[in-house]
């Protein structure tokens, strides 16, 4: 456990924290909105007993790290990965990432290149290009993006509780497949992100990484659920076989937008098939 130094704030440090346990190949997990690296509490006893070396981390803004008032956009999503990555020297590692960590996996890949990377994965994935444009028919109306902002500035515990709502599909799995306890942790990590991360992601759903995909040379497993709420199978992972050179896409029936935490086994078990 630590921290490290990414950029500063007028006098102060803007950090990242990370965990890093285990020893063996490296696997790098990034959670997405509106959590922290505890998201991965399923997957990392798992991966653990593998044999792998297991790094998460909290986004800046959220979890434990630090809560800078800018710096929310994927270049600089990127760069912070950039600089773990960078800091832990890995090597052969094995890249993860959950909903707006696709994001990360995405352009890092797209910037920095795989000379640190044997391997990525997308489970729930946000790429390719979720808005609507006349290049891209398939996407979502800006309004839509817009109304979430205003919902997330308005009265931010009452956008979370609607987002984890779908993010879980709560009304069909809450008491089965998700516990009222996880459900509310998972609401207080959300709401104790701060205000400026809370709104300022919103908009970075809306990037554009086809030119990102298009330049991945690894090999990458897409793990999506078609019953996604939040980023609709058919506007993500549907979308990228072809845009991705070396890819396997694993759909999971029924399977919500926290597929890693409803879906446990199908998910663990296609990302140790993918390791292996």
């Amino acid at each position: 456990m630590g921290n490290i130094a990414v950029g500063r704030e007028n006098s102060d440090d803007i950090e990242i924290y990370y965990e890093d346990h285990g020893a063996g190949r490296p696997v790098v997990l990034i959670h997405g909105y509106p959590l922290s690296g505890r998201a991965w509490d399923k997957q990392v006893p798992v991966l653990l007993e593998a044999g792998c070396r297991v790094i998460t981390y909290d986004r800046r803004g959220f979890g434990k790290s630090s809560q800078p008032a800018t710096g929310y956009d994927y270049d600089t999503f990127a760069a912070d990965l950039h600089a773990l990555m960078s800091y832990l020297d890995l090597r052969d590692a094995v890249i993860v990432g959950h909903s707006m960590g696709t994001g990360e996996v995405t352009r890092y890949l797209g910037s920095y290149g795989s000379a640190r990377v044997a391997k990525g994965v997308l489970i729930s994935p946000i790429p390719p290009f979720l808005l609507q444009t006349p290049d891209n028919p398939e996407g979502l109306p800006q309004s839509l993006f817009d109304g979430f902002v205003q919902s997330a500035q308005a009265d931010p515990p009452a956008w979370m509780k609607g987002f984890l709502d779908n993010f879980y599909n709560y009304d069909a799995l809450g008491g089965t497949l998700v516990s009222e306890q996880a459900y509310q942790a998972s609401f207080n990590v959300a709401v104790s992100a701060s205000a400026a991360a809370t709104v300022a992601c919103i908009p970075t759903w809306l990037t554009d990484f086809r030119a990102d995909l298009a330049k991945i040379d690894v090999p990458v497993l897409v793990i999506d659920g078609n019953a996604d709420r939040v980023l609709p199978y058919d506007k993500t992972g549907a979308r990228l076989p072809g845009l991705i050179k070396d890819m396997r896409l694993v759909t999971i029936e029924g399977g919500p937008h926290a597929i890693a935490w409803t879906h446990t086994d199908q998910v663990n078990r296609a990302l140790l098939d993918f390791l292996a």
